[in-house]
């Protein structure tokens, strides 16, 4: 739902499914040459993959990509996930409208959508 509104907002989404690795998602970020990678987890691991891939990127020098995340994510855990690198955190009930209204204001530079 949030890559087909993404999609239908004008922006260029490469979708990887569900149930990747950080390493399987930092190579296509790397490969596609994103500006964005948005982050869904439902799993109560969102500590070690938001910050592994955050870490994994850069060290492949494209610590410049934007993070987002989303999902089940305790609001205790947003600072240190913030403080780790992740631009910002969407929470259930958010509405596309807002998440692509944040997208346009802090990702992407003006005149690209």
């Amino acid at each position: 739902m949030i890559a087909r509104s993404y999609r239908d907002a004008g922006f260029e989404v490469v979708y990887l499914g569900l149930h990747q690795t950080p390493e399987q998602i930092v190579n296509a970020a790397v490969q596609e040459d994103v500006d964005l990678i948005g982050l869904s987890c439902h799993s109560g691991a969102h500590m070690y993959l938001f910050t592994e891939i955050i870490k994994q990127l850069r060290e492949r020098g494209a610590g410049d990509i934007s993070i987002i995340g989303g999902g089940i994510i305790p609001r205790e855990d947003i600072a240190n996930l913030k403080k780790a690198g992740v631009k910002e955190i969407f929470l259930p009930g958010t509405s596309m409208d807002k998440i692509i209204e944040w997208t346009r204001e802090n990702v992407m530079p003006v005149n690209r959508v």
